[in-house]
């Protein structure tokens, strides 16, 4: 077959066979296909979509492209969660001790910041010496012992998709709701995984802008999983303001210690918690929902999942005191507040705003080979809803260096409106799909 040939079909709305997808992708990740015939596929894809037949064809060939992780011999379902970024998202931190705490086996494999999203690998490094290049071996062993490790996608691991995924950054494609869903679920299914929880965020801080998109995306997803025999649930999550009120590396940290200690923000603890008794529903702890949610509480209440979390700071080579001891955490030398205009109630605030502003201070990366400063930081102290008076305090912003404060404090200062009147209120949790 000739790839031209694959690309017109593509590119005319044609459903391609599963062979046909296979030939592409072999055909790229082995060097036959040239990168500029694999530009247009991705942009045919982009414009055209992609059935339920063709995305799991491209699941299923980037997830046979490399190695497989087997846990089979590990007792207990294994089953991981996975968000697809926003601001201030550290529930991987906090989701992950508590299932793992209730008796489900948690492979996190877990990505880092781009653009304005934050990343979990970045979070728990801001934790001195903390490894996440595990091995598969030294992960099988801690899944043993801790029923939780925290990893990174390895070089073994779906190999054809970080291929893709580097194409898609360089020919703005990323956004394709069937790329980014059989780019997601790859990933997860070569972990060994019996079961998924997707948190599929939607509006201003996440790459889906749109409600409808974001139930597209879910429902894919869920939909690959269970072709290939997964229990997959996905929770569609509101992303148009932060979520707590840390937003950065090292505060995420500190704000998931204080969350794990029952003292944390609401919509945080509300997110945490629910998508911590869907992972021990589907891990068949518990027998209905209803029992997952009070098992989740308790071992939120008990202790037992802020001392599984560090269990595993420990085993990963970090020193679990900094969940007690914020000092021995990276901490920023300067903080410049940002303060409100005019009394009034806070109608939004801009996640991407926020999250961009806090990337510039260092945060974050535009490109992937782009080093964090663990330290820096912005800290929300009021939310949407609450009523400001004129001069006082909306954020802080935590730096390291004046580069770029300038320009930060301006976004910043662009994210937040003011209203006369409070907005409506609006769940954390939007929609459930599967």
């Amino acid at each position: 077959m000739r790839t031209v040939d694959l690309i017109q079909r593509k590119r005319d709305g044609e459903e391609l066979a599963p062979e046909e997808i296979v030939h592409l992708i072999e055909g790229f990740t082995s060097g036959q296909i040239p990168d500029y015939q694999m530009a247009a596929f991705l942009m045919a894809v982009y414009f055209t979509g992609m059935t339920d037949r063709e995305v799991s064809a491209l699941t299923d060939c980037m997830v046979r492209s490399g190695e497989t992780i087997d846990l089979s011999d590990i007792p207990g379902v294994k089953v991981d969660k996975h968000s697809t970024g926003g601001v201030g998202d550290k529930t991987s931190l906090i989701a992950a001790p508590i299932a793992a705490a209730a008796g489900v086996v948690v492979p996190m494999i877990s990505g880092r910041a781009l653009g304005h999203t934050g990343g979990t690998l970045d979070k728990l490094e801001a934790i001195p010496n903390f490894r996440t290049d595990l091995t598969v071996e030294e992960a099988r062993a801690q899944l043993r012992q801790h029923g939780l490790c925290f990893m990174g996608q390895t070089e073994e691991i779906a190999p054809a998709d970080g291929k893709l995924y580097s194409l898609r950054d360089a020919t703005a494609t990323v956004e394709s709701i069937p790329l980014i869903a059989s780019s997601i679920m790859s990933k997860k299914l070569a972990a060994g995984l019996d079961a998924l929880v997707l948190d599929v965020k939607v509006g201003s801080g996440a790459f889906m802008k749109k409600q409808v998109d974001a139930r597209r995306l879910a429902q894919m997803m869920v939909g690959i999983g269970r072709r290939m025999d997964k229990r997959v649930q996905a929770l569609i999550t509101d992303m148009n303001q932060p979520l707590g009120y840390a937003v950065g590396n090292a505060v995420e940290v500190m704000e998931a210690a204080q969350t794990l200690q029952n003292v944390g923000p609401t919509d945080l603890t509300r997110l945490c918690l629910e998508l911590a008794a869907r992972m021990i529903y589907l891990g068949k702890v518990a027998a209905s929902m209803e029992d997952a949610r009070d098992i989740a509480q308790r071992r939120l209440l008990d202790g037992s999942g802020y001392r599984k979390l560090k269990d595993v700071i420990a085993a990963q080579g970090g020193n679990p005191q900094v969940l007690d001891r914020f000092e021995l955490l990276p901490n920023a030398r300067g903080v410049r507040e940002i303060t409100c205009p005019r009394s009034g109630f806070v109608s939004a605030i801009d996640a991407e705003d926020i999250g961009r502003a806090c990337a510039a201070m260092g945060a974050g990366r535009d490109q992937q080979t782009d080093r964090v400063d663990p330290a820096v930081g912005i800290i929300l102290e009021i939310k949407v809803g609450e009523r400001v008076e004129a001069g006082s305090v909306l954020c802080r912003l935590y730096y390291t260096t004046e580069e770029n404060l300038e320009e930060a404090s301006q976004v910043v200062e662009g994210a937040f409106r003011i209203s006369a009147q409070p907005p409506e209120e609006r769940d954390i949790i939007l929609e459930v799909v599967g």
